[in-house]
């Protein structure tokens, strides 16, 4: 056993992994992968955003090929193990630990690394002489290159080595290596893989997709799966719904006081699609939120506030009203370009959103991008309100703490003012030609209510659905429903509110746990589009 080949650590990893009480078989993804090997299309490439547990699959893919310990106890109760009529898979027992296996994550760097060179001749060396002390009869001179040694082995010994390459890209994100030290790693993975008679399977995963680096020869033996345009291996990463009804089961089951509820998980942390319009949640978020037994921002806590903004920054009079469209719920219309990179610039309004859609802080479905859930939802509110340099958008966003101060205070006058400036801005997305513009509209100038209120747009209530309906973080506050008539009353919008019963909801989520004791305020606006006028009421239900 050695660093990299046929290491034990894989199988640690993975075994931690089977144990957790938040485990979720994913190992059905191993029967794409067996009929491959030794077989033209054996090069698999599989993209996803971080964190969506590429890294547990790669070790999942690593002890079961890999021949460096007996890992049946793990695979033996998983879905890989069993056929689909319940029988034992045929193919189970013939490939768990049977292959020789490199294990690379080059997202791992040499201590102080200042350079390329020291950063891929800790990889050759290591298997190197991972190769040295495994065949030591084939007498393989330790600095000839890596494939070259593979290839002696092969020759002698006719072994075959199955590889596993975890955060391929990492490369593109060190700040020490060129651009043409990263074209001299694609020639590095082309002549270790390509063409190479020693591969029996290669398994690698990333967040970036290759075709943006590759000039079309290195690595074209690849066949790439990314989440918004393959099917395959679509419901291998990311949390089904099924898979989330079991977890929250067992969180149920094992947790003294449980604060969260089911429908929190759906509106924080669901949101993504595949490209068959599964809807996926974020897993990482899910498992820590169930372990803590809170909901919080577990993915966006280490920076897509900034990758936000950094792929925005060039171009945000093609973005920002997009950005307030998608901040009330809505999609926008997008083509989608199968690359993006954040080395290389992205300035089009396309490029923006596949490169965003390629880091997860976007999702795609029929023809459009949506902010997929609460979690993300909420780093675009932060970024709408703290950076003038979205101009009307950040002034109009700034108007939200004067918005929210005067609905809790009734004071209506101010409110159609307020609504009135936003309306004189020279965005288009102000003309209010229909309902969904004047909802963005109320989105933006209720931005600072995100801090203190959690804010649903299209939810159901009593027996209907109500425009927007504002939850108190404190029960002891006063919550709101707010509900739009274009070429309306704002009596008419109050009278809706009544008699659907939206008033019913506050019953349903905040009286669950304790009695809500906070004033439920009705507020209806109307805007006329032939006098360009809004109105606005308040009535305490």
């Amino acid at each position: 056993m050695g660093t990299f080949l046929n290491s034990i650590s894989p199988y640690e990893r993975y075994k931690a992994m089977v144990s957790d009480i938040y485990f979720v078989d994913k190992s059905a993804l191993l029967t794409e992968l067996i009929p491959a090997l030794g077989k033209p299309n054996k090069y698999f490439c599989i993209t996803r955003p971080r964190r969506f547990g590429k890294s547990v699959m790669a070790d999942m893919v690593a002890a079961f090929f890999g021949n460096s310990t007996d890992s049946s106890k793990l695979f033996d109760g998983l879905s890989v193990a069993k056929s689909k009529s319940g029988e034992e898979n045929p193919d189970y027992r013939s490939h768990l630990n049977q292959y020789n296996l490199i294990y690379i994550d080059f997202s791992v760097e040499p201590k102080d690394c200042q350079f390329y060179g020291q950063y891929i001749d800790r990889i050759q060396d290591g298997i190197n002489k991972d190769l040295v002390d495994q065949y030591p009869d084939v007498l393989l001179d330790a600095d000839i290159a890596v494939w070259d040694a593979l290839n002696l082995v092969f020759q002698k010994k006719g072994e075959k080595f199955v590889f596993v390459i975890d955060e391929w890209d990492a490369v593109f994100h060190l700040p020490y290596i060129s651009r043409e030290e990263q074209k001299t790693y694609l020639r590095f993975l082309r002549s270790l893989l390509k063409g190479q008679a020693y591969v029996e399977l290669v398994y690698m995963t990333g967040v970036l997709p290759i075709a943006k680096y590759s000039s079309g020869s290195e690595l074209n033996m690849f066949v790439e799966y990314d989440m918004v345009t393959r099917k395959k291996f679509s419901e291998s990463f990311g949390f089904l719904e099924h898979e989330v009804d079991r977890l929250f089961e067992i969180y149920q089951a094992e947790t003294l006081s449980p604060e969260i509820t089911r429908e929190d998980l759906c509106s924080w942390y669901d949101g993504y699609y595949t490209v068959k319009g599964t809807r996926l949640y974020n897993p990482r978020s899910v498992v820590c939120a169930l372990l803590d037994d809170e909901l919080a921002c577990y993915w966006t806590s280490s920076g897509p506030y900034d990758e936000i903004f950094y792929y925005i920054r060039n171009n945000i009079e093609a973005v920002r009203d997009d950005l307030v469209l998608m901040i009330s719920g809505e999609g926008v219309k997008a083509e989608i370009e199968n690359f993006a990179a954040s080395s290389m610039k992205v300035n089009t309004r396309d490029e923006i959103y596949s490169a965003m859609l390629v880091y997860g802080l976007l999702t795609y479905k029929d023809g459009k991008v949506y902010i997929p859930n609460r979690e993300l939802m909420k780093q675009y509110e932060k970024l709408l309100i703290s950076k003038d340099s979205f101009g009307y958008v950040y002034r109009l966003a700034k108007e939200s703490e004067r918005m929210l101060e005067a609905t809790l205070q009734g004071d209506t006058e101010t409110m159609a003012q307020i609504l009135k400036y936003v309306h004189d801005t020279e965005s288009p997305i102000f003309s209010y030609n229909s309902e969904i513009e004047l909802s963005a509209v109320v989105n933006l100038v209720y931005l600072a209510a995100r801090n203190e209120y959690r804010v649903e747009r299209e939810d159901k209530a009593g027996e209907g659905f109500v425009d927007f309906i504002f939850y108190p973080e404190c029960k002891r506050a006063d919550a709101f429903i707010l509900e739009l008539k274009t070429d309306g009353t704002p009596d008419e919008a109050i009278a809706q509110i009544k008699e659907k019963k939206y008033a019913l909801r506050f019953q349903g989520k905040l009286g669950e746990k304790q009695k809500y004791t906070g004033r439920i305020l009705a507020v209806g606006i109307s805007y006329s589009k032939k006098t360009k006028a809004h109105v606005c009421k308040i009535e305490e239900l």
